[in-house]
């Protein structure tokens, strides 16, 4: 890594099978994120991902990108805009890419991170530190 490099940008695809899975591994069964009729009652667009889901998949974009788990030292994110996943087969794809912003000479890279669904930022604020030295 180098100061003002773009990292390759990293993209997942979003299913109403993901939202399942994760509500039943993170035990957050809120309609929101299953039931159409519920999401758009409460003044949502339709059915959205878990916003955690969302920052997860930022996270296994930073992972990649530091080539290890263990390497990212730190990493946080504001949600902005909620991933809104269709009921159909292919989902919504949500893209993720990095800059570069600063590596220390404790060998840590400062990394700004961008997420869009659709052409829209859903995260904000996103950064993550990751270790470049091993």
């Amino acid at each position: 890594m180098q100061v003002g490099e773009q990292l390759p940008a990293r993209s997942y695809r979003v299913t109403r099978l993901d939202l399942i899975r994760y509500a039943g591994a993170s035990c957050d069964f809120n309609p929101i994120h299953w039931n159409e009729r519920f999401a758009e009652k409460v003044g949502l667009p339709g059915v959205i991902a878990h916003g955690m889901f969302t920052m997860a998949l930022a996270g296994r974009a930073v992972c990649e990108w530091a080539g290890a788990a263990d390497a990212v030292v730190d990493f946080t994110v504001r949600f902005t805009r909620p991933v809104v996943v269709p009921d159909d087969d292919s989902g919504t794809e949500v893209v993720f890419a990095a800059a570069v912003k600063q590596i220390g000479e404790d060998g840590l890279a400062h990394l700004e991170l961008s997420a869009t669904c659709n052409g829209e930022k859903v995260l904000a604020q996103a950064r993550a530190v990751v270790r470049t030295n091993g």
